[in-house]
Order: structure tokens, then sequence, then C-alpha cells
């Protein structure tokens, strides 16, 4: 029997980062599929006045939350001591993962492959970078790729510059890789089917991912089974050494060459329409209710 069948579940959607409403369909789209399965769940937004009080009353909580304040460690300390059973990873890993620049020493501590990196700290450093363009800016701290930008000559990189470093101070300038995009979702440990993203915008962006009609989503992603293999053991190593649990995805680079790259790890995920763990899990025999139901039961 599940675990949490006979428990108030609270789904933990909103909040008030700039990925607010994808975590608000996000987390109406797992309220509902709970519900289909039976479960008593509601949903509960921390940034309505009445947050806590309503948190009083759910027995488990599943963590819908994107950005700053969900995403990040904050709202799983605030679980921890009010003594709730949460979804995903710990308050360390999950402020870890949220912060590309620290998810990316880790990483080159367990010498695991990322591209080329700084922090930008002006406009005045960018004659001194070593990296090549193109580029990619980002915020360290945000997600769904909102501040994002594609860069390809010193103008492009400041302006770049100007537009991330209202969202939290702290700006990734990360080395492009030409070449093949993943996705690889992780579920209690294990990689799922890996997807190629390819899409006819400059990259990867929040429209190609939440708006877009014309995104593809290809899976087979089309490696080789030694490759796709190759790409399944290094997220799961990735994942790992942040000290990630529970669920998430890795994103990941392939050169020219064949070379994988790590981008960053999202410890919770979008559960969108348009998502992608949703489809590696179809790709895997589950479909979203399965999905939801196997997160929430290793809530601890």
């Amino acid at each position: 029997m599940a675990r949490y069948l006979n428990s108030v579940v609270g789904v933990l959607l909103g909040g008030e980062s700039a990925e607010r409403e994808v975590s608000l369909l996000s987390g109406n789209a797992v309220l509902n599929a709970l519900l289909v399965r039976g479960y008593n769940a509601v949903a509960i937004d921390p940034a309505d006045a009445d947050f806590e009080a309503r948190l009083a009353t759910v027995d488990v909580a599943f963590i819908a939350l994107h950005g700053p304040g969900g995403e990040d460690g904050a709202m799983q300390a605030v679980l921890e001591t009010k003594g709730l059973p949460y979804t995903g990873s710990r308050v360390s890993a999950s402020a870890t993962a949220m912060d590309k620049l620290a998810t990316k020493q880790v990483w080159l501590d367990c010498d695991l492959p990322t591209p080329p990196f700084v922090e930008l700290g002006g406009v005045e450093q960018i004659d001194g970078l070593t990296l090549q363009y193109p580029m990619f800016v980002k915020p360290a701290t945000e997600g769904s790729s909102i501040g994002m930008a594609r860069v390809c000559n010193a103008t492009e990189l400041a302006d770049a510059y100007r537009a991330a470093v209202p969202f939290n101070g702290h700006v990734l300038v990360e080395q492009g890789v030409q070449g093949a995009e993943f996705t690889v979702a992780i579920l209690n440990g294990l990689a799922l089917a890996p997807i190629r993203l390819e899409t006819d915008h400059v990259f990867y962006d929040y429209d190609a991912k939440y708006i877009a009609n014309d995104t593809r989503y290809i899976c087979p992603c089309g490696l080789s089974t030694e490759k796709e293999h190759e790409l399944r053991r290094l997220c799961e190593r990735a994942f790992a050494a942040i000290h990630c649990e529970g669920w998430g995805r890795v994103d990941v680079m392939q050169d020219d060459t064949g070379n994988f790259f790590l981008l960053e790890v999202n410890t919770v995920p979008g559960m969108t329409s348009h998502s992608l763990v949703p489809m590696a899990a179809r790709a895997e025999g589950m479909s979203f209710e399965d999905l939801v139901e196997a997160i929430l039961e290793e809530a601890r």
C-alpha cells in the first residue's frame, strides 16, 4: 500500500520567484495527478498570507516550487524544522544545485566534465576573459533559462551581463559548446531515457521551453547504445556528486567530437505539458500519475 495514500499531501506551488507562473502550472499538474490516484491533496502557495496555517494541516509536502525560495534549500529547511517529510533533495544539496557556480565547482573537484566558466563581476572585466565566443551568460541562481543569453561579442556580453545581474548579483559566463543538447531525468538514483533537444531558436530559451510548439524532443535520442549508456552513467554521477536525492534533471551538451559536458542540475524540474521529466518517464513506460506517485512515495 502507498505510504501516503491516507495522508494529507500539500502540493507547494507558486511562490514568489521569477518562475512563479511555471511553478503554478507544474503544481496544478501534480495536484491533479495525485487526486486522480486517490490522494487527499491540497494546493498551498507560500506567497499566500495563510501559508503557515495551511502548512500545519498537512502530513507531507510535494515541492513543485521552482527557483529561489523553493528550489534552493530555503523551503526544505522550513519543512525540516516542522518535521514534515518532503520530496526531493535535502537542504544542502538543493542549495548547491541551485547555484550553478557551486555546482560546477563540485563537478570539477570530482573530475566530471563541464564547460570552462568564470563568474563575471562587472563589465570592466570583459576584456580580460580568456573564454572564446560564443559564450552563455546566466544568473547563477535562476532556472528556466530566465535571464540567460548567448553572446558572440563584447557588446552583447556587456548587455547580457547588465540584464542578468539584477536577478541575484552573481553572473556566470560559460564557454559555449557547439553540438547536440540532451537532458536526462533522474528518478531515485537512476537515469531515465535521455532526450535530445532541438529548437530553431538561438538556444533552448524560456520561450522554447514553455511556449513554442516547434521545439523538438527526440526520444530515443539517437545516440549509439554505448554513448547513451555513457550519458546515463555520467548524469547519475553528476547528480550523486552534489548529494541530490529523489528526482531531478541533468542538462548536458555534446560537442562535435562526441564528448559530453555537464551544464546544470535541476532538483525541482518542470512538470508542465512541455516538461522533460514526464517525457522521459513516458519513454520508460510510466504515466504522469505513475511518476508523481513514485516521487511522492520517496518523500522523507
